[in-house]
């Protein structure tokens, strides 16, 4: 779905401001991910935007990963990928990346708002999928693979939810009951809020595929 929420917020230039309402904060996600794994983990990250390398020239700006550790991907000359989400266009940057650098973790960043086709488990080990509050309180009761397959919901953005009156326990309650139990964390990504409970997520994950204790 496409983001609704154009106010623009004092304190960062208009286009980070732009870019993080349009990405619903994926990218701030991975950021924040790169900041609190760096140190102990090897790690390597892929972004894709359909015309631009701005999700990539945001973490290389913002110093998440040394710069050789990125890969931007842009799917704008191949829209079948882009429409498809044809989340394979990584493939050859992500191999590439993980040969050079033995990486523990690599992040890859989906193109795009339509997550419908992303989910080949081949492709990715773990799938975190955030939504943003912004959006309303109704989106995790409209389903949709993002919602119910994903192994992590981030519902970010709480901070907005009186001023878009959503109900953050209606969006807890639908979450618990599409997702089947599984879990979902409420957060304020940009704020560092959640992000330490996102990461034992993603770390009690990486600990069972690859059978050993978290660093």
């Amino acid at each position: 779905m496409a983001s609704q929420d154009h106010h623009h917020h004092g304190g960062h230039s208009h286009d980070d401001d732009h870019h993080h309402h349009h990405h619903h904060g994926k990218t701030a996600l991975m950021l924040a991910l790169c900041t609190s794994l760096r140190d102990k983990y090897s790690l390597a990250a892929v972004t894709n935007d359909i015309f631009t390398k701005e999700d990539g020239e945001f973490l290389v700006k913002h110093g998440a990963l040394p710069e050789e550790r990125i890969r931007a991907v842009e799917t704008g000359g191949c829209p079948h990928a882009a429409i498809r989400e044809d989340i394979s266009i990584n493939l050859g940057p992500l191999e590439e990346l993980s040969n050079l650098y033995k990486a523990d973790l690599l992040l890859c960043e989906s193109g795009g708002d339509n997550l419908a086709a992303n989910f080949s488990r081949e492709l990715a080990d773990y799938i975190i999928y955030i939504i943003d509050v912004s959006g309303g309180d109704k989106i995790p009761r409209k389903g949709g693979p993002g919602i119910t397959q994903a192994d992590l919901l981030v519902i970010n953005k709480t901070d907005l939810a009186s001023a878009v009156g959503a109900d953050l326990a209606v969006m807890e309650r639908d979450a618990l009951r599409m997702r089947e139990g599984g879990p979902f964390v409420f957060a304020q990504v940009k704020h560092g809020v959640g992000v330490e409970e996102i990461v034992d997520h993603v770390l009690r994950a990486w600990e069972i595929a690859t059978g050993n204790r978290r660093r």
